[in-house]
């Protein structure tokens, strides 16, 4: 995340943040850097879905916030364009 974004929200490097949606929510680390343009959000692949008691993914799995709709040449869920809300936990 942007140090601008994070900064409206009261987010330091290291803390832990919650990424949601209408589809679904997950909690992960955050990471500063100017290396990312504000009001976007890079989450790495390969983890596995880690729901808690109330269904949030504590592991990093982005497809919780993906859309069940196929892209039209790999026939797999996008990635590339998910809104989300992130804010700190």
């Amino acid at each position: 995340m942007n140090p601008l974004d994070a900064d409206e929200r009261d987010i330091l490097d290291g803390d832990r943040v919650k990424v949601h949606n209408d589809r679904g929510a997950l909690i992960l680390p955050c990471r500063l850097t100017n290396r990312i343009l504000p009001g976007v959000v890079d989450i790495p692949q390969g983890a596995w879905w880690a729901p808690d008691e109330n269904g949030i993914c504590q592991a990093g799995s982005i497809n919780v916030l993906t859309s069940e709709r196929l892209t039209p040449l790999a026939f797999g869920n996008a990635q590339h364009t998910i809104m989300v809300q992130v804010e700190k936990v």
